[in-house]
């Protein structure tokens, strides 16, 4: 390809000096001949691009097609129903219902219901009053003094860093007009989420807001930040779903001069916090780590969040809480298929546990160890609609967490730049001049409206199964498609196809 760039091009180059020789026509084209010839024969020197060096100047396409592909996936190639992590109608759902416009669907279902993978509600023929007000329930176990009341939706963990300023200020003020609380994962509480919104602050293994000089667990800034008002919880990071047991990653182009302040870092390096905690190194002392946080915090509610990997670490856990008489007020289950800023691909499709299998193990293994009662359980992991929540609370949960959905509502538009700081949408990035396109009190209202249409949808849900109380949603109103095999099997047996007519 290159002999025939250059035989093309130099030819083409002769026509047209010719041409501008006797005509006196044609010059930029000449001079664009020239640039292309030179920038071709640059192509052709370099040793880091072999398909640079291989087709000179036409290798520039590829990588103007490799920008653009998420963008061609997802305006041209995907269908409605199968985009991912979320589909288009999934995202169109969101943003209808954060710009609290219409959000039905004309036509039917686009789902192919005839499929062993179909989920659906079993349906009341007596469906119940839909409830105006929205599910809120208590946090707070028995050595609990300062139990919360929170709202069956919140926002999960995003810290400010993987999130601008401007969603982190949209977020929190939406929080503060919905009345739900807002985590705020773990890069620490800063004054942008300090804007009237509830908190659940998040201490990760990096203790950003919390971290002494070495980097260490330090009681004193954790005490000051912990009795704040607005703090009305606190949760210990043990795992996230996207990449469990690798630690949170901040990729240095989002770490700026202003989050490594805070953070206590160097600024524009890559933050990769340790995979492990270093205030415990056991079981025993996580739940040792708990009661110190609770005294620290006056008797705020302190629980954790964890992927389920190793199930016998759980039990163990479970089993400490006993013999010490000690219990975290909630864990937060994560699922494999959670949502991050960045992660190693390897742990983001290879490791830990889906949010299904994970949620239904922790609720039976608090009932099997006695202690269910004293717990609360938070799902986090794909939340996004009514139907969602309906099913986290089917599986085990109490109550849930969403950070995509609130993304969506903010205006993110799932275009996969979150890691590289270039988010279009202003929200995932730290880029000032993206970043100015969110406008805080327009977003603020999409994120009360988006928690609360939602939720209004999940109680009418919850009505149409004819149930009065998420207390009596279990897993028996949900139906799947192989049960559909079986009824075929009894109403439509194989023996059929052999009987004729007589």
């Amino acid at each position: 390809m290159r002999q025939k760039f250059f035989l093309i091009g130099i030819s083409a180059l002769l026509i047209t000096a010719i041409i501008y020789f006797f005509f006196q026509k044609g010059l930029l084209l000449m001079l664009l001949l020239i640039l292309l010839l030179v920038v071709g024969f640059a192509n052709t020197m370099q040793h880091k691009h072999a398909i640079l060096r291989n087709f000179p100047v036409l290798g520039y396409f590829r990588y103007l097609f490799e920008m653009i592909a998420p963008e061609i996936q997802q305006y041209f190639i995907e269908r409605s129903t199968d985009g991912k992590p979320f589909s288009r109608n999934e995202r169109s759902l969101v943003y209808q219902r954060a710009k609290n416009i219409d959000s039905t669907t004309p036509f039917g279902t686009q789902l192919n219901l005839n499929d062993s993978n179909y989920e659906g509600i079993k349906h009341s023929i007596f469906p119940a009053i839909v409830n105006d007000e929205l599910p809120r329930f208590t946090i707070g176990g028995p050595d609990c003094t300062q139990p919360y009341s929170a709202s069956l939706l919140n926002i999960s963990a995003m810290s400010f860093g993987s999130l601008s300023e401007n969603a982190i200020v949209a977020l929190n003020k939406g929080a503060n007009q919905g009345k739900f609380y807002h985590n705020t994962g773990e890069g620490g509480l800063t004054e942008f989420h300090q804007q009237g919104g509830d908190i659940c602050w998040q201490i990760g293994t990096g203790y950003f807001g919390c971290r002494d000089d070495r980097g260490g667990f330090d009681g004193g800034r954790f005490t000051e930040k912990a009795n704040l008002p607005e703090v009305k919880m606190i949760e210990i990071k043990l795992s996230q779903g996207a990449k469990p047991g690798h630690g949170g990653v901040l990729p240095a182009a989002k770490n700026t001069m202003q989050i490594a302040k805070i953070r206590g870092v160097l600024p524009h390096t890559t933050i990769l916090s340790p995979p492990s905690h270093s205030a415990f190194q056991d079981i025993k002392g996580l739940i040792d780590f708990i009661a110190t946080l609770r005294e620290l915090s006056n008797g705020k509610p302190i629980g954790f969040k964890l992927c389920i990997g190793e199930t016998r670490e759980f039990e163990m856990i479970c089993q400490e809480m006993i013999t010490q008489n000690c219990y975290p007020d909630f864990i937060t289950v994560d699922g494999a298929e959670g949502g991050t800023g960045a992660a190693p691909l390897e742990f983001a499709d290879g490791v830990g546990m889906p949010l299904e299998p994970g949620l239904i193990f922790v609720n039976k293994t608090l009932v099997r160890f006695g202690i269910r009662d004293k717990i609360r359980i938070i799902s986090s992991g794909k939340i996004i609609s009514g139907y969602s929540i309906l099913r986290a609370v089917a599986l085990g949960a109490d109550l849930c967490n969403s950070a995509r959905g609130f993304m969506f509502s903010l205006g993110c538009i799932q275009a996969l730049r979150c890691n590289n700081n270039e988010c279009p949408t202003g929200v995932a990035t730290q880029n000032k001049m993206l970043m100015k396109g969110l406008v805080v009190t327009d977003k603020a209202e999409r994120v009360f409206h988006f928690h609360k249409n939602t939720l209004h949808s999940a109680n009418e849900l919850l009505a149409a199964a004819g149930k009065k109380s998420f207390s009596e949603v279990d897993i028996n109103i949900f139906m799947r498609g192989d049960e559909f095999t079986h009824l075929s099997d009894l109403y439509f047996p194989d023996n059929l196809k052999s009987v004729t007519k007589h």
